[in-house]
């Protein structure tokens, strides 16, 4: 199989909970075998993904990466279940998948919006925290990544993203990649302050390009482009404005990507083009809800992976052929 397989790398989304469609997706991926993935660009709870996986493969190839991330998502299922923003029993009943009707989740929306997280969450707990140091060695992948790993922060100061590659990753740089600053306090890094990774790259597609990497990159897209209904009550307005940020980062560097491959072509220079993928559920993922990136209960996180393993197996049915040969997102229109 490895002298028939093809490179890629991955960009990975962050998206709350949501991010386990990507699980799926890369579960289905290394299941089926013929990728071989060179590198990971992750940002917030994809860069979760990507540390675990990378400690993964480490520890045990394409299924120590397979086993790593169900156990990542296990475990953040169990911690979720002993927290009071969690799913009850009527709502499981009724069918949510939400927890719009949550006392916690409004008395959350509220409290956000009135003080910052160095008033509400004084002790800046964040139970992922603990599970990524549980999970990742980083002592070991700083020595030997099996693969190129890249993280995204954005300085807390500049606006500008902060590029941690494998040999200086940290437990504190993939927290400072997820670290929403209306939830949790600026995480430092080397005296430096960071916030969420997606306001400047999401995820950041640059370092798989510059450092030599395969020139097929497949995007696993949590946020949607677009939805069927503009929002009209103020948490999901204000949810789908950072979504729409988030995107524009991601647009931006296709674009830019799109623009060089013209480039490429027109002039008929003697360089390699960049193939872009994307992977993607925006109709399902979106009408999913809000509050529905907060819901950890295993079941909706196994209908979360189970969405990715089909999407995955109906992007490899339609676009393998394509790896090494040409783009299967439409990139003349990102140009446009």
């Amino acid at each position: 199989m490895a002298n028939t397989q093809k490179s890629i790398s991955l960009g990975l989304q962050g998206g709350g909970v949501h991010a386990a469609f990507g699980w799926g997706v890369i579960d289905q991926l290394l299941a089926d075998g013929r990728l071989r993935i060179d590198a990971l660009s992750g940002t917030s709870s994809g860069a979760m993904m990507a540390v675990v996986m990378a400690q993964g493969m480490k520890d045990g190839g394409a299924e120590g990466a397979r086993e790593a991330l169900k156990s990542f998502w296990k475990k953040v299922s169990v911690v979720s279940a002993m927290l009071p923003l969690r799913m009850k029993v009527v709502d499981k009943f009724l069918g949510h998948v939400g927890l719009d009707l949550s006392p916690t989740t409004m008395a959350l929306d509220v409290i956000t919006r009135i003080f910052s997280p160095y008033q509400f969450n004084l002790f800046d707990i964040n139970p992922l925290r603990g599970i990524v140091e549980e999970l990742v060695d980083f002592d070991a992948l700083n020595k030997t990544s099996p693969l190129g790993l890249y993280i995204n922060a954005t300085h807390a100061r500049t606006g500008r993203g902060k590029i941690f590659d494998a040999k200086d990753v940290s437990l504190d740089a993939v927290m400072a990649s997820a670290c929403l600053p209306y939830m949790f306090k600026t995480v430092e890094v080397d005296g430096e302050p960071y916030w969420e990774g997606s306001f400047s790259g999401c995820p950041a597609l640059a370092p798989l390009i510059n450092n030599g990497h395969c020139p097929d990159i497949l995007v696993v897209q949590i946020h949607p482009t677009n939805v069927e209904e503009v929002p009209t009550h103020a948490a999901d307005i204000l949810d789908r404005a950072t979504e729409m940020s988030f995107n524009s980062m991601l647009h931006m560097e296709l674009k830019s990507i799109a623009l060089y491959n013209q480039m490429i072509r027109l002039a008929k220079l003697d360089q390699k083009e960049i193939f872009i993928h994307r992977i993607e559920s925006e109709d399902m993922l979106a009408s999913l809800g809000r509050s529905s990136k907060m819901n950890a209960d295993w079941d909706f996180l196994v209908y979360l992976h189970d969405l990715g393993v089909q999407a995955a197996t109906d992007w490899l049915e339609q676009n393998f052929d394509l790896i090494g040969k040409s783009s299967s997102y439409d990139m003349d229109a990102m140009a446009a």
